[in-house]
């Protein structure tokens, strides 16, 4: 009895064993947050929401909520990026990435507002999926601009392939093309050319708007020489000063252009003449 007591301890203690790290991976750390507008919000798997700040971690399951004035972007392990725009609602439903072989796969759920996918190493083999309410895009290569509204769907491919799917009918496209889905339960709408004032108005919304920064330093009075200088925290591997770059780098994207400087005044060439 004692002998099948230690055996069934072992077994249960073996199974535990198991279960921890796909427990724990469930909340793993999948991306950081590059640039952040107030305000954003994330909802970690089993946490409490929490407002986002640059450097953020990104989890697995996590939501990310933007409120009317809030925006932010995601940088992810396999070199993807999400910009979410104002007024959107998603979540990283699934991320599994292994850079040794540069595999893997990544579902977002996309229930309100706008997001633009710009691709890394998993979309270069097709396995990155944006589902919405009205259609599931599969997306290989390069960039796609999705919004969910009360109208429907409308996806963007700006780079790359398509295809997207709902409950009646499945539509491909391809670069500069775009589609309009009224619903899951409606015909896919057929492929037409982007409208430049379509893309116009996604960048303007995707950006960020006067006096906002993404959180990084304003970009009037950096220095001319040298480049900018920044009030990092120190680091103690490459690894971690990479990333410092990069979030300021991505923060400084994210800004408007600064107004351009006045004009020099004008030369009076007549006065030289007299």
């Amino acid at each position: 009895m004692a002998r099948k007591l230690r055996s069934i301890a072992l077994t249960l203690a073996t199974a535990l064993a198991a279960a921890a790290p796909a427990e724990q991976g469930m909340a793993q750390q999948i991306g950081t947050a590059t640039a952040v507008n107030p305000s954003t919000e994330g909802t970690p798997p089993g946490g409490s929401t929490t407002t986002l700040t640059v450097g953020a971690r990104v989890l697995h399951k996590e939501r990310i909520h933007t409120s009317p004035t809030g925006s932010v972007q995601l940088l992810f392990l396999d070199k993807s990026t999400l910009s979410i725009a104002p007024n959107t609602s998603l979540v990283i439903d699934e991320f599994v990435y292994d850079p040794a072989s540069n595999s893997g796969h990544m579902l977002t759920k996309l229930t309100q507002g706008t997001l633009q996918y710009i691709g890394g190493e998993l979309s270069h083999q097709g396995a990155v999926t944006v589902q919405t309410p009205a259609a599931v895009i599969g997306i290989r290569g390069g960039i796609g601009i999705f919004s969910q509204g009360p109208n429907g769907l409308q996806a963007l491919n700006l780079k790359g392939y398509q295809s997207i799917q709902n409950g009646v009918s499945t539509i491909n496209t391809i670069t500069n093309y775009m589609v309009n889905v009224p619903s899951w339960n409606a015909p896919i709408g057929p492929p037409f050319l982007i409208p430049p004032d379509l893309v116009l108005h996604n960048i303007t919304i995707l950006s960020s708007v006067n006096n906002q920064t993404g959180d990084g330093p304003p970009l009037h009075g950096l220095p001319t020489t040298g480049g900018p200088q920044f009030p990092w925290s120190p680091t103690n591997t490459g690894e971690n000063d990479a990333l410092q770059l990069l979030i300021e780098a991505t923060k400084l994207a994210t800004q408007p252009n600064p107004p351009p400087p006045p004009p020099p005044p004008p030369t009076d060439n007549f006065s030289r003449l007299r």
